[in-house]
């Protein structure tokens, strides 16, 4: 299939040539990476979806919040997509891909689109492709692309770099204001959603509510908030509570953000930032190919070896490639 034949599928709505031009997009084959760049350039003039980015620690229920969350609203009328980033084995560098089993309804929902991908080895809990996914998934005229984090702690900052919300997920007393007011994720956030507010959890999320809304009224006001964000809220996805008032606040805070400017220079500033991880990304792989990888192999055996420091030896590869060997 030729790459226009691929845009006027996605474009069109056909999720066969979705998934597989996610798949195309996340191959390591140089043959298939020339095929991906040319389809995400055929695509780049689409329309635009809001772009959710979510995190949270293990167990605080992201999948169950993603599914109540993207029902209610498929019921009003809009395409969801969800790219749900799995953690993969260190040693053997698979991934369960569960999310679909977790999220049955919505995975059956017509107006929905769920693709699970491994993170590999990629920090900051997003998979090296989720940002062109989030593209094609745009082309194919979502109108809200969902980004669930692997979901590991604090450090999952990547995706602030790819969203346009950012919602962090908290659990019933998960921590104190001191908590709250750590850098990091918590800096990041445009909404707090303390979950599981129900039954006897319900008071300590309430209490988790209000210990959150005091540590952030403790950072720095954002340049792209308006007065009153970020917020600290109580949701409950499994019996559906809160859900609504967080999906109002969220619009609200968009339509803020647009009519202020706030929502094209995120996204040009997130473009850049792209780029440039792009650049340093080929830099690293580069170093996998001969001659550099061969010279890594060699220094890195006098490293081991004792005869030279770590910092001489990086120092030494680094003046050889300025050389260009």
């Amino acid at each position: 299939m030729d790459t226009e034949e691929r845009a006027r599928l996605i474009r069109a709505g056909d999720r066969r040539a979705l998934a597989r031009a996610i798949t195309l997009v996340e191959s390591a084959r140089a043959d298939h990476r020339a095929e991906a760049l040319a389809l995400l350039d055929a695509l780049r003039s689409g329309p635009q979806a809001l772009r959710i980015g979510l995190s949270g620690t293990p167990g605080v229920g992201k999948s169950t919040f993603i599914e109540t969350f993207g029902l209610m609203l498929t019921a009003q009328g809009l395409k969801v997509a969800v790219l749900a980033v799995d953690p993969s084995s260190s040693r053997s560098g698979g991934s369960i891909l569960g999310d679909k089993t977790r999220m049955e309804h919505l995975s059956r929902d017509p107006n929905a689109f769920i693709r699970p991908s491994p993170s590999q080895s990629q920090l900051g809990g997003v998979a090296r492709r989720t940002r062109e996914a989030v593209a094609l998934c745009e082309a194919a005229g979502f109108d809200i692309v969902l980004i669930e984090t692997v979901g590991v702690g604090q450090s999952e900052t990547v995706v602030a770099e790819l969203s346009d919300l950012f919602l962090l997920l908290l659990a019933p007393a998960g921590g104190d204001e001191l908590q709250g007011v750590k850098r990091g994720i918590m800096e990041m956030a445009d909404l707090i959603l303390v979950n599981k507010a129900d039954g006897d959890l319900k008071p300590a999320a309430l209490r988790t509510v209000a210990d959150y809304a005091g540590a952030l009224h403790l950072l720095r006001r954002r340049p792209q908030d308006p007065r009153g964000f970020p917020k600290a809220l109580p949701v409950s996805a499994l019996v559906d509570e809160g859900l609504t008032q967080a999906w109002d606040e969220m619009q609200t805070l968009v339509a803020w953000r647009k009519t202020q400017g706030h929502w094209d220079r995120s996204r040009a500033t997130q473009a850049r930032h792209w780029f440039q991880e792009e650049v340093r990304q080929g830099l690293l792989a580069a170093l996998n190919r001969e001659p550099q990888k061969g010279l890594m192999t060699s220094l890195g055996d006098r490293v081991a070896a004792g005869d030279l420091t770590p910092e001489a030896a990086a120092s030494r590869m680094l003046e050889l490639l300025g050389r260009g060997r």
